[in-house]
């Protein structure tokens, strides 16, 4: 699928993987539409192509506006990204006492369930456009974490949240298929976002050294260059592909 002179949509585009994504997509030649909450598309600077659009991905009908918003041009909608995310830290047991069940309930709606109505609402949408000529109509790309399949202490609700996410990727490739819209997941590892910036500088050395190779924290320019070839990759289909430097997370 080529990426010029298409529509795209991306959530979480007022920082880091999202924000990536989109000014990385807008290069490419596509016309993207970002998506984020109110708060953070008002305190971001939206580059050339990109057109910031406030929406909670929790939300129905916010969301089934903005997926209009980036329908209604004359470029087709292709491609859609889910980046938005949270992730905060609470052990099941700890000095502070048991998990927060509101906390672990609102972990899986923001990741989990807020994928899952972005892609359903984008899917709607994209499979009333015209095929090419090999029936093809669109690309998914949803975001997982190597912590859905090596998820440390503290990581409980963000692991069973990325674990759904990544979990969801074969049945919905299937359930799209004959709409010619492909899944695709991508899991990454320790990414240099702005969460991660503000680690003190000793801490973002020792999260690089466990790191396979290369010994670095990814860039988000590289999670955006992975987006874009899964969507020009037409083979690439109801995969979850891992970006991590070959690290596997220990316990903590």
């Amino acid at each position: 699928m080529e990426l010029n002179g298409i529509s795209a949509l991306v959530t979480g585009a007022a920082s880091g993987l999202g924000a990536a994504t989109a000014a990385h997509l807008a290069k490419q030649g596509a016309t993207v539409f970002g998506v984020d909450l109110e708060r953070s598309v008002a305190a971001a600077q939206a580059p050339a192509g990109l057109t910031l659009l406030a929406a909670d991905v929790t939300d129905e009908e916010s969301v089934r506006a903005a997926v209009a918003r980036a329908a209604e041009g004359p470029e087709p909608l292709r491609l859609v990204v889910s980046c938005a995310g949270i992730a905060p830290s609470a052990r099941i047991l700890s000095r502070k006492g048991v998990h927060d069940l509101e906390l672990f309930h609102t972990v899986l709606k923001v990741n989990l369930l807020g994928t899952f109505n972005v892609m359903r609402l984008a899917a709607e949408k994209i499979a009333e456009t015209e095929a090419d000529e090999h029936g093809q109509r669109g690309v998914v790309v949803n975001t997982a974490s190597v912590a859905a399949f090596e998820g440390q202490i503290g990581q409980i609700a963000y692991t069973a949240s990325k674990s759904g996410v990544a979990g969801m990727t074969i049945t919905a490739a299937r359930d799209l298929a004959q709409y010619g819209i492909r899944v695709v997941t991508i899991a990454p590892g320790i990414v240099a976002t702005p969460m991660l910036a503000g680690l003190p500088e000793e801490v973002q050395d020792s999260l690089a050294k466990s790191v396979t190779f290369p010994q670095r924290l990814a860039d988000p320019t590289e999670y955006a260059r992975l987006v874009s070839m899964i969507a020009e990759h037409d083979y690439l289909n109801g995969e979850t592909i891992r970006m991590d430097g070959a690290i596997r997370m220990a316990a903590r």
